[in-house]
């Protein structure tokens, strides 16, 4: 069966697709004006199974309710939730942290298909080392395995990948395959995924002092020169070209902002999602969103 659903479009493209793809299935075309460079979908539904699906590379635009040219340029997410998800669901705590893993897999797709530069996520604070022992080493055996098995798809994806935070802590093989996955990634440019573990704000901070107070010690810069940009250069976030977040999301409505990122969110506008993280998908990223292009950004002056 063959349904066509075009308003009148401004401009269109098919994708070719081989015969044998369509044989023994039906076939479906959507177009949807809404957006100038959606165009039109063709795929294909198998006769036997009933499941959609479109060419292996069609990329999903822009949702509609959004504007191309308000979205942020710097996301930064608080992933909150996943033990208390786990609990309403009779489970035990890595089961909420696997599904938190997967719902992080969704937002960063869904931030590169969308135009965002940078994504920051907190996956494990400072704060968190007092967590019992069993579950910490949970939480870094899945994030090694996590990054282990995606980290070539994000490399396929154009994505590069940062780790920030104190690693002092860390296992030793999981540094090395942050290291190695830092190398292979550093020259990828459609989205920059920073991922902060064994990260605060305040360490941020003070890690920036030291920094700034050796070289003053050495002699390579005067007290004088201290100055917002130097500090800036000091801070973890100097691995990106947008270390100021324009977006904070924290699920599972808590309203605090937990150490992260403190210097850098000055400006930032905040939103507390109510969903816990693994509930927080593609509609609750569009909600935040839709938020963040209502809001006039003014940074302490004032609209004419």
């Amino acid at each position: 069966m063959l349904s066509l659903r075009v308003p009148t479009p401004t401009s269109f493209h098919l994708r070719r697709l081989h015969p044998r793809d369509i044989e023994r299935r039906d076939c479906f075309i959507s177009y949807s004006p809404s957006f100038v460079n959606r165009g039109v979908r063709l795929g294909i539904r198998s006769s036997s199974s009933g499941v959609a699906f479109t060419p292996a590379e069609e990329e999903e635009t822009l949702p509609e309710e959004l504007q191309p040219e308000l979205m942020p340029k710097h996301v930064a997410i608080i992933m909150d939730g996943n033990g208390r998800w786990a609990k309403n669901q009779g489970l035990q705590p890595w089961d909420g942290h696997r599904a938190g893993v997967e719902a992080l897999k969704e937002i960063v797709e869904l931030s590169g298909k969308w135009g965002i530069q940078v994504l920051t996520v907190f996956a494990f604070s400072t704060d968190n080392w007092i967590r019992p022992r069993i579950e910490i080493d949970f939480l870094f055996s899945l994030f090694e395995r996590s990054l282990k098995t995606e980290f070539q798809k994000l490399a396929k994806n154009n994505v590069r990948i940062s780790i920030i935070g104190d690693s002092s802590k860390l296992p030793k093989s999981l540094l090395r395959l942050i290291n190695e996955v830092e190398e292979v990634t550093k020259h990828n440019t459609r989205l920059q995924l920073i991922v902060a573990v064994g990260y605060s704000g305040k360490y941020d901070v003070l890690q920036a002092c030291r920094g700034i107070a050796q070289r003053v010690k050495d002699g390579e810069i005067d007290v004088d020169e201290i100055d917002e940009r130097l500090i800036e250069q000091e801070l973890e976030t100097n691995c990106t070209d947008f270390p100021y977040p324009d977006l904070l999301i924290r699920t599972s409505g808590e309203l605090r902002v937990s150490n992260f990122l403190l210097w850098q969110l000055a400006y930032t506008e905040l939103f507390f999602a109510q969903e816990l993280w693994p509930d927080f998908g593609r509609s609750g990223y569009i909600e935040a969103l839709m938020s963040f292009q209502q809001r006039q950004r003014r940074f302490g002056g004032r609209k004419s």
